[in-house]
This record gives structure tokens, sequence and C-alpha cells, in this order.
């Protein structure tokens, strides 16, 4: 959260809903798109920014030679672009299915003591193209004019297009942390809904939880201290929807 980039795409969003909220709110007291809750069906898409990391649990070790002082996140930024799918079940409860792809970068950063006593790091970059298949439930409150928020609950199923799982460390320039292709995880978070002229806009923001451990054993100094990685990433979404 303290990524520059991070902050200043959060200044960028505050002042993208104030703006909107007051150019809906500026169109006179028309309601815009009056008929948009009577649709049973809605489709759109969404352009999202995230960062990701990991949960880290490391192994237990005991011995006072282990060399690995400590293991760290490094946050890394990256960008969805997904399709959206909404059906209405009633005007406040909607089912929304958002295939798309994600583009995800994770770092860890790992500490080792030397022989000499001296300090030596080592970031481990983990790069990743996901296609996500995310199916949520968004409660959102009656409309107040051209504005309404939501909440979102739900979970997705995702496969790495990018997998490195097969990379041989034996032979490789570079020792990987080689990773599952597969994951699946809790989305959760909320947003604003504004009802334009032309189109509906909404800015959400979500957090995902991974479920299961993804990290694959291999005896290397970066596999061998990790008992599991689990991922995570927040993520910032413009959603158009007609």
């Amino acid at each position: 959260m303290k990524s520059p980039v991070l902050l200043k795409l959060l200044a960028i969003t505050a002042l993208t809903l104030t703006t909107t909220h007051a150019l809906s709110q500026r169109v006179g007291s028309a309601t815009n798109l009056e008929r948009f809750d009577k649709r049973m069906y809605h489709f759109g898409f969404l352009l999202s920014y995230n960062q990701s990391s990991f949960f880290i649990d490391r192994k237990f070790t005991p011995s006072a030679t282990d060399s690995l002082l400590s293991i760290q996140n490094v946050p890394q930024a990256g960008f969805n672009l997904a399709l959206l799918a909404s059906f209405n079940l009633t005007k406040n409860v909607n089912f929304r299915f958002i295939p798309g792809l994600s583009f995800q970068e994770r770092g860890l950063n790992y500490t080792f003591r030397t022989f000499e006593g001296e300090t030596e790091s080592f970031l481990k970059r983990t790069e990743s193209v996901w296609l996500d298949f995310p199916l949520l439930v968004k409660f959102r409150t009656n409309r107040t004019g051209n504005f309404a928020a939501y909440a979102l609950l739900g979970g997705k199923y995702s496969l790495d297009m990018q997998s490195q799982k097969d990379v041989n460390n034996a032979v490789a320039e570079q020792i990987i942390v080689k990773l599952q292709d597969r994951d699946y995880s809790i989305d959760a978070g909320g947003g604003f809904d504004f009802f334009l002229p032309y189109f509906k806009f909404a800015i959400e923001f979500k957090t995902s939880i991974g479920l299961p451990n993804i990290i694959l054993k291999e005896d290397t100094p970066f596999s061998n201290p990790i008992e599991s990685l689990r991922t995570r990433a927040f993520i910032v979404s413009f959603t158009f929807e007609g």
C-alpha cells in the first residue's frame, strides 16, 4: 500500500470518482438509464490495476547455523483486462461472471548471512499471466439519483498461462521459485455505480485471497525454507457496462 504508483492511482481514482459523481448530478434532475435495472442481462468490460504479493509461511529451522535471515514480500504492480456478464436476480442483487487476463508479478526478497558475517540479498520475481474465471455476487443499494454503492463477494478459479513449473533449475541460469499453474481464491470488495447518459460507469476495490499452497517444493535455498505460499492481490477496477 506504500507503493508510489498505488498512491497515485488512488489519488486519480478519488478525483475520477468525485468528477463522475458531479457530472452525474449535473445532468439536471433527470434519471439516466431509467430502464437499466429492468433488464435481466447486462454486458461490459473492466480495466484494472493490481498489486500482488504472497502470504508466506516459513519452515521452523532451529539450527543456529541457518544462513537465511529473512524472507520479505516485495509487492509488484500489474493490470487486468476482463469481460463482464451480469445477471440481475433483483434490482439490488446480481451475479457477475468476469472472465479475463490478469498480468501479475510478485517478488520475494531473501537475505542470507555469508561466511564472512555479512548479509547478501536476492530478489526472486515470479511472473504470471492468469486466465481468471471469477463468479461474484453483487449487493447494491437503491439508487440515489444516478448514484449507488455496492459490495461484492465470490470466488475465482485461475490458470497460469505463463507457468514456469516445468523449468529445470539444475540447468537454468538462475534458480527460480516454481509455482503451481492453478489457483483459486476468495474475492471481496465494494464500489460505486454512476449512471451516465449512455452507460454505467463504476469504480470498485477488491481483495483476492488465494486458498491453496502454490509453491512447488524443490531442493533449492529459495524453496526449502518455505512451508507454503498463498497468493494475495489488491485490485482497483474501472467498469463500463451497457
